[in-house]
């Protein structure tokens, strides 16, 4: 009895998957697709001024993933270098565009401010002078009514003018300013400095008008007036200057006029001669 080899049977073969080709991975282009929508956005926000600041926040938001894809582009991940590039110059763009709109908005804030200053009212009204020489007081650069002998003006930074009674004077033979055949009156001129800073009362003027026609009142100076104010007030100080004006013998009035610098108003006193 003769025995047989029985021979193995073949297995068959598993099949291979086929292996993947390098560089053949997904191409990443969201950066520049990012940058691009952003930039986009950017550049429209941009165009309105008041929204310069969006412009700004996206704008260098869609410049840095532009240079961000266009290196994705450059080392083969992604496949939208154009795209990417497009997204950063439109990100540079919006950011141009917001420094402009801020620009325009600060200044037109500015303006609107500077319009309102200027639309304000100068003064208000002035409240009534009191009897004894109390003061006719106003919160503005100047008091809105003439004011009588005695009356103080009162102005906004502190400083307060007050302008006495005239009183008859005699000018010596060496004056300047006075006619013969006319009258002279001295008036007393006190400023106050009840503000915070010194007062250059160099800079106050004081003028006068005679009778009813308010013919000018030359100023008379001899040795003893015409000097005027000199110097500066010091916080919580006050000058007191003497003034002699010329006028008509027939004038009933005068009317003295202090302006206490280019910063305030000028007010006026009514005196009785």
């Amino acid at each position: 009895m003769s025995q047989f080899t029985q021979q193995p049977q073949p297995q068959p073969q598993q099949p291979y998957a086929p292996a993947q080709a390098p560089g053949t991975h997904p191409a990443r282009n969201g950066l520049g697709i990012a940058a691009l929508v952003l930039g986009i956005i950017g550049t429209v926000s941009g165009l309105i001024p008041l929204l310069f600041w969006l412009a700004g926040i996206l704008g260098l938001i869609a410049l840095i993933l532009g240079l961000s894809g266009r290196g994705r582009a450059k080392r083969g991940e992604a496949t939208n270098k154009g795209v990417a590039t497009f997204g950063a110059v439109l990100g540079l763009v919006a950011l141009v565009l917001s420094v402009v709109g801020a620009v325009l908005t600060f200044k037109a804030v500015d303006d609107v401010v500077d319009e309102i200053k200027d639309s304000a009212p100068a003064s208000a009204a002035a409240k009534p002078a009191e009897s004894g020489g109390d003061a006719a007081k106003d919160d503005a650069k100047g008091t809105a009514e003439t004011l009588e002998a005695g009356d103080t003006a009162v102005y906004e930074d502190g400083l307060e003018v007050t302008v006495s009674a005239p009183t008859a004077y005699t000018a010596d033979e060496f004056a300047i300013g006075h006619t013969k055949g006319n009258s002279a009156y001295t008036v007393s001129v006190v400023i106050e400095n009840k503000g915070k800073e010194k007062f250059d009362a160099t800079l106050a003027s004081v003028d006068a008008r005679a009778g009813q026609d308010g013919v000018d009142a030359e100023q008379i100076f001899d040795g003893a007036v015409g000097e005027g104010f000199s110097g500066t007030v010091l916080p919580g100080k006050k000058i007191t200057a003497e003034f002699a004006f010329d006028a008509p013998a027939d004038a009933e009035n005068l009317t003295v006029e202090v302006s206490p610098g280019f910063d305030w108003d000028a007010d006026q006193w009514d005196l009785k001669l």
